[in-house]
């Protein structure tokens, strides 16, 4: 099962959140998270943050105290993309 996870967050074109992986793999995403921090811990998977996209015109509206408490702004979620893959990208530049 861990050798699947890793294998399709490989053959992923690009990074792959866990809702993702959920629905291809039909594995709970409780059960999966643990999977991935398992491939992250040895090094083969990055895990690209959720962070929160910036206000759109950078300096934000002033109406709260950052980006984390705003209600406007889109949190992305986490996602995964293999090692390898980014190694490959970073060579293609």
């Amino acid at each position: 099962m861990l050798r699947q996870v890793l294998q399709t967050v490989e053959a992923a074109e690009g990074p792959i959140t866990l809702s993702e992986l959920s629905r291809r793999l039909d594995i709970a995403p409780g059960a999966l998270a643990g999977m991935l921090e398992h491939w992250a811990q040895r090094g083969r998977l990055t895990v690209e943050s959720g962070a929160a996209s910036p206000c759109a015109d950078g300096g934000g509206c002033g109406s709260c105290s950052g980006a984390m408490a705003c209600p406007f702004v889109a949190r992305l979620p986490r996602s995964f993309i293999a090692v390898q893959t980014i190694e490959h990208r970073d060579a293609t530049d």
